[in-house]
């Protein structure tokens, strides 16, 4: 291990002892929004933390982000149950304000009514963390779910086809006693 430290103090890499608590963070968190454990989800949070999510934009403060999970847990609970979502790959930086944290995420999913398991999404997260009593705490979370292809933070030159929109298939003008006609 390094002590090489930037001109600031700041550690050139993140210490071991920080990256262990860094990752019992994200752990805590999953389990939290995982199985609506409200109290152990928010308790990840900064006071002041910001979370920016795909689908209900940015919020600010431990009651937004209560809210926030909330709508998530309870406004389609089929959606959320028996979910799990799984970071790694993470990148530390240390900054003299806290950390940048990068990571991949999947979320994958039990379904309750097709009892069935699939991929829900796939993504990455740019947090910012900070110091909060004593422990590592999201600041600002932000999640990028891949949605579309200029989601995906490409850094080489894309080459992929470019697919034309979807269009419907022309529609069977035929009389219905044709269309049902067996030909064998």
């Amino acid at each position: 291990m390094t002590d090489e430290c930037w001109p600031d103090g700041v550690p050139a890499i993140m210490p071991a002892q920080d990256r262990a608590e860094i990752e019992e963070l994200y752990a805590r968190y999953a389990w939290g929004i995982d199985l609506a454990d409200e109290e152990q989800a928010i308790a990840t949070f900064a006071r002041d933390a910001e979370f920016d999510h795909l689908w209900q934009g940015k919020v600010k403060g431990h009651e937004a982000i209560r809210a926030n999970l909330r709508k998530l847990w309870y406004d389609r609970q089929h959606w959320w149950y028996g979910r799990q979502h799984l970071m790694n790959h993470f990148i530390m930086d240390p900054h003299p304000e806290g950390a940048r944290v990068r990571c991949f995420f999947q979320i994958i999913q039990w379904n309750a009514d097709y009892r069935t398991n699939f991929v829900f999404g796939v993504g990455t997260r740019d947090d910012r963390l900070v110091r909060e009593d004593g422990r590592w705490k999201f600041w600002r979370l932000t999640v990028n779910a891949w949605t579309d292809v200029d989601q995906v933070p490409w850094k080489g030159e894309r080459t992929l086809p470019q697919r034309p929109p979807y269009t419907m298939p022309p529609a069977d003008t035929r009389p219905f006693d044709e269309q049902t006609r067996d030909p064998f």
